[in-house]
């Protein structure tokens, strides 16, 4: 099959990986509820069509964070993304680097820090989740630091995890020791070409920047223990002054539906956040992103930077979503198909399909700027 659409890669994706890497990837929390709405709310947006109108000369271009990037997306941390292709968070930052993107960082990749700087060629992001041992936390960052990376993207919203029932079915989690092993092995075997370029040639298969506390011989079956185990529900807007006296760059809070939490962000100095619900894959039941985005951005937009993510599937609801009042878009699903489906060239020719959906969104509704992009262009109680 030769994509035309994310949706397309997650065919791929779903052909080419083990049972449960599809589903973990796939999947959200409880019924899945909120993963549908962020899908469906974002789509039956109605945009205003505008014709006789210059569109000759279309500037995609934005500045986050000042920093000017060539399209106003960037590619949102996943966790365990190495896995769906070899080394696979090293190819994302590659295409990221090439299309003018910000590429973010998961805690919980599978390649370290260190590895992927190696392989950038531009600054990237690197998220964190609060951690019961702060100097672990101060560490990863100072070792982002090292790595040169320019945000902190801090995720708020995982102060334990979430119950994905599709993870405990597929076998990725709840399954430990030998059974769970040979039933992964099997998945994994009944894929031979993801064999052959994860299982077998895109060792180590580990939590690359968490694997110094969980030992030798670690893998990604340790995965949902490890987060258990070690994210810190006693989190709350108090911690957000450690991470402000550790990290000097721009810092965006990951995981606001509520404008009142939107205030009490920008009370607390950070310089972005990211409206979300985590892709429906936290608590299900609670708005889509495109229902919450427009009351936080109404709220805070004037005093920090407000991006989004969830159920972002095409260029078009890049569109949405600026119309909306984000300032910029984190595709999340979109990249961890396309990488699945075919690597780094998955993921250049994803973003190309955004772009080109983007220009045909900005012409026919006739704005030529990132800027000009506003609720005008949406129908009116649609």
């Amino acid at each position: 099959m030769k994509p035309a659409s994310t949706t397309d890669y997650r065919e791929l994706a779903r052909r080419r990986l083990p049972h449960f890497l599809f589903e973990y990837i796939d999947g959200g929390s409880y019924a899945e509820q909120t993963l549908g709405r962020n899908i469906a709310d974002l789509q039956d947006i109605a945009l205003r069509q505008r014709v006789l109108t210059d569109v000759s000369k279309l500037d995609l271009t934005t500045q986050l964070f000042g920093n000017k990037q060539q399209l106003p997306v960037a590619l949102a941390p996943i966790g365990l993304a190495g896995m769906n292709a070899r080394r696979g968070e090293c190819q994302a930052v590659r295409a990221a680097n090439k299309a003018g993107i910000p590429f973010t960082l998961s805690t919980v990749s599978a390649c370290d820090l260190e590895e992927v700087a190696a392989a950038a060629s531009d600054p990237f992001w690197f998220q964190l989740y609060m951690i019961r041992d702060r100097e672990f936390m101060r560490d990863l960052m100072a070792r982002a630091v090292a790595a040169g990376c320019t945000a902190l993207v801090f995720t708020v919203d995982m102060p334990v995890p979430g119950s994905r029932y599709r993870d405990y079915r597929s076998g990725l989690a709840g399954a430990p020791g030998f059974a769970g092993d040979l039933r992964r092995a099997w998945q994994g075997a009944m894929r031979p070409r993801w064999a052959w370029d994860v299982g077998i040639h895109g060792r180590p298969h580990s939590l690359g920047n968490v694997a110094p506390v969980l030992g030798e011989g670690s893998g990604i079956e340790d995965f949902f223990a490890w987060m258990r185990d070690n994210f810190d529900p006693r989190v709350t807007w108090d911690d957000i002054a450690f991470i402000r006296s550790e990290w000097k760059g721009p810092l965006i809070i990951k995981g606001l539906l509520d404008a009142e939490d939107a205030r009490m962000a920008a009370d607390a100095g950070a310089d972005g956040i990211v409206v979300s619900n985590h892709g429906g894959r936290q608590l299900d039941g609670v708005p889509s992103t495109a229902q919450a985005l427009p009351p936080i951005a109404d709220a805070v937009g004037d005093r920090l930077t407000v991006l989004a993510d969830g159920g972002v599937r095409t260029g078009l609801d890049v569109i949405r979503m600026l119309a909306l009042g984000a300032k910029g878009v984190l595709l999340g699903r979109a990249w961890a198909y396309a990488l699945a489906g075919n690597g780094e060239a998955g993921i250049t020719h994803m973003l190309a399909l955004i772009e080109a959906e983007m220009r045909v969104a900005m012409a026919l509704t006739g704005v030529t700027s990132i800027d000009a992009i506003s609720r005008d262009i949406l129908v009116k109680d649609h």
